[in-house]
């Protein structure tokens, strides 16, 4: 009959020296265990506090990377708007200034114009009496001729009308009866065509009299005519030049703040986890222990 609180592995491993082996096997494994589980709290909690501090540095560099960009982004707000209100005024004042220039360049031009135009109406009046006197001139030396001819004319009738008078008297004396008539009469027609002649060449003196003013006249009319022609059209002022005007200004928007990047939140690991299973190891350990020894 077999004895079942007989340990045959017992006194197997006692005959062979192999309990102390497991005894001291399972002390080393809990023992192992256990340090194990506190230097894994100790790593855990090492971690822990790299992992913070590395969180911490991290929000020290998001920061500083959001203050010293919206530090730039002011500055350079700010010297946007300083750039654009110093163009916009350099802008106007070059505006104003060629206004100036573009209204004294206008007033100089007009100037001289209405100097062109007085020497102008001077050149048209002095062209005008010009040809003024000089048809007087024609005119007078056209009636001292027509006069020398008027004069010439009378002193031939005169001559004439002694000659025929001489040729009467002595036609009297030296004749008579019809040979005296005779004589008379032919005095008489070579006075009439004289006179007729006389009369003709007068006539025909004032008429070239009449024409010669006429066209003296016309010369007048034409040269003044041509003096009215070259006479500049008289120059107006031109409209005022519009003066610049300053416009509207530009709206300018601040540059939003800009905030510290997000940092991911630090792994934190339980420093209690490595321990309670370091303690869970030795007591598994112990526990295979005890099998053994039943």
């Amino acid at each position: 009959m077999i004895n079942k609180n007989y340990d045959l592995l017992g006194e197997q491993l006692a005959e062979s020296g192999l309990e102390m082996s497991i005894d001291l096997f399972t002390g080393i494994s809990v023992g192992a265990s256990i340090i194990g589980g506190i230097a894994g709290a100790s790593q855990a909690d090492k971690s822990n506090k790299a992992a913070e501090a590395a969180q911490k540095k991290a929000d020290k560099l998001a920061k500083k990377q959001a203050d010293i960009t919206n530090k730039y982004n002011k500055q350079a707000f700010e010297a946007e708007k300083q750039d654009y209100f110093a163009a916009r005024q350099f802008q106007y004042d070059t505006a104003v200034r060629q206004w100036r220039y573009d209204t004294e360049i206008q007033d100089y031009r007009y100037l001289q114009d209405t100097k062109k135009y007085a020497a102008s109406v001077d050149n048209y009046i002095d062209q005008v009496s010009f040809n003024t006197l000089g048809a007087q001139i024609a005119y007078e030396s056209q009636q001292a001729s027509f006069n020398e001819l008027l004069a010439s004319t009378a002193f031939e009738r005169q001559g004439s009308m002694i000659e025929r008078l001489q040729n009467e008297g002595r036609a009297s004396l030296g004749q008579a009866g019809n040979s005296r008539v005779k004589a008379m009469q032919s005095t008489l027609a070579e006075q009439g065509r004289n006179a007729a002649i006389l009369s003709a060449s007068l006539v025909s003196g004032q008429r070239e009299f009449q024409r010669d003013i006429q066209e003296i006249g016309l010369q007048k009319y034409s040269s003044d005519l041509q003096a009215t022609a070259n006479l500049m059209i008289k120059p107006e002022a031109l409209p005022e030049i519009l003066t610049p005007v300053m416009g509207p200004a530009r709206t300018f928007v601040k540059p939003a703040e800009v905030l510290p990047g997000a940092v991911p939140p630090a792994q934190y690991t339980n420093p209690l986890m490595p321990l309670i299973g370091g303690i869970s190891s030795a007591a598994s350990s112990i526990g295979n222990y005890n099998l053994l020894k039943k």
